[in-house]
């Protein structure tokens, strides 16, 4: 078998730097919420390979489905020869996803795919070409979706230039309010501005789309007021501008709901899947109202691996296990049990700020003073390599690089669970003492 040392020498003669690495891992199996790596050790996993495990690694529909799909056929690119589960999986979305209205759905290999897409259909739809982003938003890497993503390092630094008619506003984060204000009584000065923003920066009837994520994620899991985005949609109807809601990390159960829009009571225009979609297959999805998605000419849209015929059966199975295991209603019990366990870590130490998130997508956001809310990056940092070598995986995140985010499978097993969690106690203990 071969050594971990030959393993990283690969790594670092044939991968670039680039490509980053969280920690010196290579991973042998994964099965539920456990990762074990080369060397026999076992790790729990709190990160769900950056929100894509929401079922758990190697759920066991998931495998089943593909290796079912893998015996008949394993790609003859839909634009040539076209297959059922595609069809069978754009309808399910047409079905499940909010907005009581006629959809249609067509099918990417990212999530950032899913971006560029979707807003490729607004500009369309709309014959305009502005779009308009958020503070603290990710969109993903591409040359369209780097650009709305907000966080200059490391995701844009040294990237440019950038696609241009980007338009960025502040996002409702309440903890480090834009105004100085306090939520409820700023009265969502923040989703008004963009009223504002049409007057001094682009005009109302030149924008194609608003792209918002309900919960930001690679920016800190920030979840503003329930009535943000109704005020906010309601300001794009008014506009005649596409309303997309990026719901990449937090669709597929990872919020308690199906999508995280539900918990908003807002209905998008159009809707983006990835991540969890399909358990780890390479899937996304641009799901929306059928006049908008039906928009462009025939040959507009499309690529040679989307909706890959094995992707799309890893997909159905995600749905049904999601469906018959009850996940969503655990998911529910499991946002409770970790908020409280988070709200009882921060009364234990200073250095937590702010404890944040919509049912298990959730995030402690660190801070050196409680009063200042300086940014506690380096603990961050630190924090997440501590709890690593005691055998636990998390993720930090968050535009000032001082937040810690949990993505764990919603499968857990209670064991898995309470072990990850005194790890992650243990941890701030040690950051603590150092």
């Amino acid at each position: 078998m071969v050594s971990k040392e030959e393993l990283e020498t690969l790594r670092k003669e044939q991968v670039p730097r680039g490509v980053f690495n969280t920690h010196d891992l290579f991973v042998v199996e994964a099965k539920g919420a456990v990762i074990r790596d080369i060397e026999g050790k076992e790790y729990i996993d709190f990160a769900g390979g950056i929100g894509v495990q929401n079922v758990g690694h190697c759920a066991s529909r998931v495998v089943e489905a593909i290796k079912d799909q893998a015996t008949k056929y394993i790609h003859t690119c839909f634009h040539v020869a076209m297959y059922e589960p595609y069809l069978k999986l754009a309808q399910k979305l047409n079905q499940v996803t909010p907005g009581n209205f006629p959809k249609m759905t067509m099918f990417a290999n990212s999530g950032a795919e899913a971006v560029e897409n979707a807003i490729k259909i607004a500009r369309y739809y709309t014959k305009r070409h502005a779009v308009i982003t958020f503070e603290n938003a990710f969109h993903g890497r591409t040359l369209l979706a780097m650009s709305l993503t907000s966080k200059v390092k490391p995701y844009k630094w040294g990237f440019g230039p950038f696609a241009p008619e980007i338009y960025r506003i502040p996002f409702a984060y309440c903890y480090r309010c834009k105004y100085g204000l306090t939520y409820p009584g700023c009265d969502m000065r923040c989703a008004d501005s963009l009223r504002d923003f049409f007057i001094n920066h682009v005009s109302g009837d030149q924008v194609a789309a608003v792209i918002a994520e309900p919960v930001q994620g690679e920016g800190g899991f920030i979840v503003p007021p329930k009535e943000f985005f109704g005020r906010v949609k309601e300001i794009c109807e008014e506009n005649g501008i596409v309303f997309i809601m990026d719901e990449i990390q937090s669709g597929m159960g990872r919020t308690g709901y199906l999508f995280a829009s539900e918990y908003f009571e807002v209905e998008p225009d159009i809707i983006l899947t990835a991540k969890s979609l399909a358990a780890g297959m390479p899937l996304s999805a641009v799901t929306g109202k059928a006049e908008i998605m039906d928009a462009p000419h025939v040959g507009g849209l499309g690529g040679t691996y989307g909706g890959n015929p094995i992707s799309c059966a890893a997909a159905l199975a995600v749905l049904e296990t999601l469906e018959k295991d009850n996940l969503l209603q655990r998911a529910r019990a499991l946002g409770e049990k970790v908020r409280s366990v988070f709200e009882d870590l921060r009364n234990k130490y200073e250095i937590i700020g702010e404890v944040r998130g919509l049912g298990p997508m959730l995030a402690l956001e660190l801070v050196k003073d409680r009063h200042s809310k300086e940014p506690a990056a380096n603990e961050a940092k630190e924090l997440v390599q501590i709890a690593f070598e005691k055998g636990l995986i998390i993720l930090s995140c968050g535009n000032l690089s001082n937040v810690i985010r949990t993505l764990m499978p919603l499968t857990i097993d209670e064991e898995q669970l309470e072990r990850g969690l005194r790890i992650l106690d243990e941890s701030f203990a040690s950051l603590q003492v150092a």
